[in-house]
């Protein structure tokens, strides 16, 4: 499992390209803010269980302050901010068996949560302000996004029940794409790798609506219930807190998207799964993030858009490419020489991929493409999508 110790030596180089519409590598600060619907006539017991963490949230490496603020209108509502480092440290414990066991006591007394990720751009204050703001890194830019929000689920599944789980995640209707008047299901990709299953989906509007959305629809809720027999990981789906663990275990964040601002109506869509050696998981994830803002400059590589999910020591990158491209390319893979695919060997787990260990030597880089590569269940694009 990933550390919280486990810290990137320094941020990206470069400034981010304007074609990047996300990204945690830019080692800005970090603003958390965490909306909560506290149960009524629960609110000192939330109080103390927050209180209890305190000590707990200010030894986590990256983090700076929090606030705990509570409505002056609704006693129910409550408002936590956090300032971190940058967006790795927190994701790292945010993601993290640690921060599950950590915030357990909360349960109880929350009926909702939300909570929100912003890179600090620019601050105003006073002479004490401007100096820490000097000595703390602010984005630099404002990034372009393209209005659609992308995140994964991944779990995996009893071994040997790999091709009876591809069928039933295949073989059901699409949910109703419209969502309500501002959120819409764009698009949902399915892929394996062994007995690792990874959904990613794409939304127009507000992610959690549309997560809920799609647990509520009758025909996804069919399908989950036939494949729990096959997960390694037990849940029962009519029990609220299990269901809320085994979704919250299965997130996969997205942590970084750059497109080439190129469109083509026959791009295929592609996955790669690089597990990583523990604890190097945000490294591999920084490592083809930078491969990626790169061969974005390059107007006739094969790679349309990238986006790559990271959580603990799992990395999934998720690439549309040109029609006909060589898959077995190192573009296509991310790593586009010899001495990168050495640099991305020495944080991956190859035992947990099948590969053969020797990237360097002549013929391993498409041997470990092959290793890498997810096979495709479904792809589904909502009409006008």
């Amino acid at each position: 499992m990933t550390t919280t110790s486990d810290r990137l030596s320094e941020p990206p180089a470069s400034p981010a390209s304007q074609r990047v519409s996300q990204s945690v590598f830019d080692g800005s600060r970090l603003r958390v803010v965490l909306l909560v619907d506290v149960h009524d006539g629960a609110q000192q017991q939330f109080l103390e269980a927050y209180e209890g963490l305190c000590n707990q949230v200010a030894s986590v490496p990256g983090h700076v302050s929090d606030q705990l603020c509570q409505s002056i209108e609704n006693p129910s509502q409550w408002l936590i901010t956090s300032e971190w480092e940058s967006a790795p440290p927190f994701l790292t414990w945010v993601n993290s068996e640690e921060h599950v066991r950590m915030v357990e006591p909360l349960h109880s007394c929350v009926r909702d949560t939300r909570s929100l990720r912003f890179h600090i751009v620019r601050e105003t204050g006073g002479p004490a302000a401007e100096a820490a703001s000097g000595q703390r890194r602010l984005q630099t830019s404002p990034r372009i996004g393209d209005g659609v929000i992308r995140h994964a689920l991944t779990f995996t599944v009893k071994p040997g029940s790999e091709d009876v789980v591809a069928k039933i995640l295949a073989d059901y209707d699409p949910p109703e794409p419209q969502v309500d008047a501002t959120t819409r299901l764009c698009r949902t990709s399915l892929f394996m790798h062994g007995n690792r299953v990874v959904r990613a989906i794409e939304v127009r509007g507000d992610l959690l609506a549309a997560l809920r959305h799609v647990a509520r629809q009758p025909e996804v809720r069919a399908v989950e219930e036939a494949i729990n027999p096959y997960l390694e990981q037990d849940r029962d789906l009519d029990d609220p807190e299990s269901a809320r663990l085994f979704f919250t275990r299965a997130a996969l964040p997205a942590v970084h998207h750059v497109t080439a601002g190129q469109e083509s109506g026959s791009a295929e869509r592609r996955a790669y799964y690089y597990p990583a050696r523990e604890g190097c998981g945000m490294r591999l994830a920084e490592l083809l993030a930078r491969q990626d803002a790169a061969a974005a400059d390059d107007a006739h590589g094969p790679v349309l858009r990238s986006t790559i999910f990271h959580r603990d020591d799992v990395v999934v990158r998720l690439v549309d490419v040109r029609s006909g491209a060589d898959a077995a390319s190192g573009a296509v893979f991310g790593l586009p020489d010899r001495g990168q695919a050495a640099e991305l060997t020495a944080l991956l787990d190859e035992g947990a991929l099948g590969a053969n260990g020797s990237a360097p030597e002549e013929g391993a880089h498409a041997s470990l493409v092959t290793a890498a590569h997810m096979r495709l269940v479904t792809d589904r694009r909502a009409s006008g999508a």
